[in-house]
């Protein structure tokens, strides 16, 4: 196997148990906020913790994006791997939930580990398989966090909620050592730029269809994670049992990301024949509806069978996105604007459960689904208002304000 595809299949199977890890807890965390007497406010307590990893994350991956151009990309994912294992261990021995709060910021600020595997295949990629390459790292980190509820969710029934943070850190500490092992950066050079983070930005503030991206990249997320506090709450609502709640809320999140297995094939293909854009269009509109679907049916199985279907349609988004990168920027800036889209969805994974905590803890739970729809449909119009940005001269554009900087 060539290295860059070895090293492709290795960093695809680290990003994807790194972004699971960071939502493996979604399931049982309101339920574990019970285990340490958290009876009032549970709601705004689960949103925070949420939110608190994505927020610290949303500020430290350009430094480590950059910090791992100057000393080596695969060093720092090494780095980033041990400290999220530690940090994953340390949070099954939490006794109280400000303990807890500080292990998720540190496990956002220390991290690391997503920009420099971006970074690695960005650079150790031949040139004319780079844009897929990226695309499919992007594609492991959706994926994982798709399917880190389901992960965590079966965990926690297996072994309990504490074992299941303790789990979360050996799947990273196992990837980690694949990637020691397995992943081989031939083309390293330090960088010699006296660049800053604040550069990059203004790079990419310039770039107008790629900031258009990142904006629909921060909606587009924080949609997916407003409901996530409220859902194990929602699940007891309709019909689950207290002792069955972190399972289910595991299932029926992980659907939409059964949907995407069955279903994002047929959308890549169609993206080649019409355009990322027009499948973005229908990928949003169909979520938006999707979600608005969910609120008709108040037992389990119609609003697992909802979620299917939203799954179905809503799996055509992130790769559009990924794609739309990728078309929107030069090839020596594209790892840092991964690296920027990687900060839009821990914004979007900032704001999304602080605003689903915020809601489900003062309105009724279908509210929360309400706005999340809501922010979809917004998402779609901007998408339809927007998308003659995406024309076939933007690279040239680009690379003009790129070396211009």
């Amino acid at each position: 196997m060539e290295i860059w595809k070895r090293n492709l299949l290795v960093l695809w199977i680290g990003v994807f148990f790194t972004s699971a890890s960071f939502n493996m807890v979604i399931p049982f965390l309101p339920i574990f906020l019970l285990e340490l007497n958290v009876h009032e406010n549970t709601e705004i307590w689960s949103g925070v913790l949420f939110s608190a990893a994505f927020f610290a994350g949303a500020f430290a991956s350009p430094f480590w994006g950059r910090l791992a151009d100057k000393y080596g990309r695969k060093p720092m994912i090494i780095r980033a791997g041990f400290v999220l294992f530690v940090v994953y261990t340390l949070a099954a021995f939490v006794t109280n939930p400000y303990q807890l709060l500080v292990l998720r910021i540190l496990q956002g600020l220390l991290s690391g580990f997503i920009p420099g595997a971006i970074a690695l295949i960005g650079t150790n990629t031949p040139s004319d398989k780079t844009g897929y390459a990226l695309s499919m790292i992007s594609t492991a980190s959706a994926s994982g966090g798709i399917m880190g509820p389901l992960i965590g969710g079966v965990i926690s029934q297996l072994v309990g909620n504490r074992l299941s943070f303790a789990s979360a850190g050996l799947l990273v500490f196992i990837a980690t050592f694949l990637i020691i092992f397995w992943v081989k950066e031939d083309n390293f050079s330090p960088s010699k730029e006296k660049g800053s983070v604040r550069n990059d930005l203004r790079i990419a503030f310039a770039n107008r269809p790629l900031m258009l991206v990142l904006l629909l990249t921060v909606v587009t997320s924080c949609s997916i994670m407003t409901i996530e506090p409220i859902l194990p709450l929602y699940i007891l609502e309709v019909g689950g049992s207290m002792d069955k709640a972190s399972l289910l809320a595991g299932i029926i999140f992980s659907l939409p990301g059964i949907a995407s297995v069955i279903m994002a094939p047929y959308w890549g293909k169609w993206a080649d024949k019409v355009g990322f854009n027009r499948v973005l269009f229908i990928g949003l509109l169909g979520g938006g509806l999707g979600t608005f679907a969910q609120i008709i049916f108040s037992n389990i199985w119609g609003f697992s069978i909802t979620r299917f279907i939203y799954g179905l349609f809503f799996c055509a988004v992130f790769p559009a996105l990924n794609g739309l990168v990728v078309k929107s920027t030069a090839e020596d800036f594209r790892g840092r604007a991964f690296s920027l889209n990687q900060t839009a969805t821990q914004l979007g994974g900032m704001f999304g459960p602080m605003l689903g905590g915020l809601l489900g803890g003062v309105f009724p739970a279908q509210s929360v689904f309400i706005v999340t729809g809501i922010l979809l449909i917004v998402a779609t119009g901007i998408a339809y208002k927007k998308g003659d940005v995406f024309s076939t001269t933007i690279k040239q554009k680009v690379k003009i304000v790129t070396h211009g900087k």
